[in-house]
């Protein structure tokens, strides 16, 4: 198994919180400190690899019952990315699991590739709101919302309660170790000492496997995303002086790398969602809304403020944390994924922020940072895709309403119906769950 995530998303972590839960003995080894290890593993010998791995770990035999095999920072060592394939040979009793961050950048400097068919992967993305909750042992809240069904209805004191959860999520974010230091602090600006550290952790790694001029052009773009995220991706803004083809080499890398997201353009036709998607018109996220809020200059805020105050980019914030959470709101195994609908016009455009498959359904989903916002993309959407229901995340309680309203097509006004499902943005992982009823 290769778990691919971001830096610092809890890779190691989770390896060894699995290994101690199923009592097994974990031969961890941090290729990033052994590159020597590179002739080892270029044998592709797997007697000689593993003898060799047992003398740095100095557990036993590794191939003993009971064992696990972890190759941290795999990106080190390209070359190990191969061997995986003769572990699943040689060895097929001994369970072997790797992670790296920026594989992609790696493998870019390199002729390797990945054993397809030898190998499984396990996609892992930030904390959720969700496992927030839990963290902060807000237990009456977690199972109200992962209990809660329409027409039912939810506790006001409650929904202000998460609200307010809400508002600090969207400042640490869900890097594990952020949301460790809030729980154990209570203070934002800790927080936002560790989203400062991480930021350069990341420029760091870009140096290790980009020349010059590609560096400066990832650190452009690296910059670019936090404070355009939601906006359709056009070359000319992140640096009129560089080719776009550059510039969509840096953006595919860090999409690979999982440090942004990108949402695509779909037609919206049919199931599955991206069969018809627009490679070149893409809407890009960043990882973590807390990142996001960090390198787009928030330093400091006191509790009374978040709770009495307004965040300037609140739309574009809510957006993020909806695309986060919805992006690997799949299996596992599956590469996260976004997509969204545009209908470009002559005197109007109309869009939709997401398109999610549920089922079998085509789902149209708004996000709103308020109470309330114009249904008009969402209308046009409705109609010419005829979907039955449609979701809205906004700041209310949960509902369900009956829409019927006209809209103009060219020079006709036709009606449009369908039910819209309205949920807190906080509800975002119970959407499907509750959708389901409709």
């Amino acid at each position: 198994m290769v778990i691919r995530g971001a830096r610092q998303v809890g890779k190691s972590t989770l390896v060894r919180q699995f290994a101690g839960e199923k009592n097994l003995t974990l031969h961890e080894i941090n290729l990033e400190r052994h590159p020597k290890l590179t002739d080892v593993f270029a044998s592709h010998d797997t007697d000689r690899i593993l003898k060799e791995l047992e003398y740095i770990c100095r557990k036993g035999p590794i191939k003993k019952q009971g064992s696990l095999l972890f190759l941290d920072e795999i990106q080190s060592v390209p070359i190990a990315i191969q061997t995986l394939r003769y572990f699943y040979e040689d060895c097929p009793e001994l369970p072997v699991i790797a992670a790296g961050s920026l594989l992609e950048f790696a493998l870019s400097k390199h002729s390797y590739s990945m054993p397809v068919g030898r190998i499984e992967y396990l996609f892992l993305g930030t904390v959720t709101f969700k496992e927030t909750l839990s963290a902060l042992g807000e237990k009456d809240l977690l199972d109200l919302m992962t209990g809660y069904c329409l027409p039912d209805i939810f506790p006001l004191a409650a929904h202000e309660r998460l609200l307010e959860i809400l508002r600090i999520y969207f400042l640490t974010g869900g890097m594990p170790e952020a949301v460790q230091v809030y729980i154990d602090t209570k203070d934002i600006d800790k927080v936002f000492d560790v989203h400062a550290s991480i930021i350069e952790t990341y420029r760091d790694d870009f140096a290790k496997y980009a020349a010059h001029a590609d560096l400066l052009r990832l650190h452009r773009v690296f910059d670019y995303i936090p404070a355009s995220a939601g906006n359709r991706i056009k070359y000319a803004n992140i640096d009129p002086g560089e080719q776009a083809r550059e510039l969509r080499r840096a953006l595919d890398l860090l999409e690979k790398a999982q440090i942004i997201m990108k949402a695509y353009h779909t037609d919206a036709s049919g199931i599955p969602v991206l069969a018809s998607a627009d490679q070149h018109k893409f809407k890009t996220f960043f990882m973590d809304c807390g990142l996001m809020n960090s390198m787009c200059g928030i330093r400091w805020i006191s509790p009374d403020d978040l709770k009495t105050k307004d965040f300037i980019n609140k739309g574009r914030i809510a957006e993020q944390f909806i695309a986060q959470h919805i992006a690997f709101s799949g299996k596992s195994n599956k590469r996260p994924s976004l997509a969204y609908w545009l209908r470009e016009g002559r005197s109007s455009n109309a869009e939709i922020d997401f398109v999610l498959q549920m089922g079998q359904s085509v789902v149209g989903v708004e996000v709103k940072a308020g109470k309330s916002g114009s249904l008009k993309s969402l209308l046009q959407f409705a109609y010419q895709k005829q979907i039955p229901v449609a979701i809205r995340f906004d700041m209310n309680t949960p509902g369900f309403q009956n829409v019927r309203h006209s809209v103009r097509q060219a020079t006709d006004t036709v009606k449009v119906s369908f039910g819209l499902l309205s949920l807190p943005l906080y509800m975002v992982e119970e959407a499907e769950r509750i959708f389901d009823g409709y």
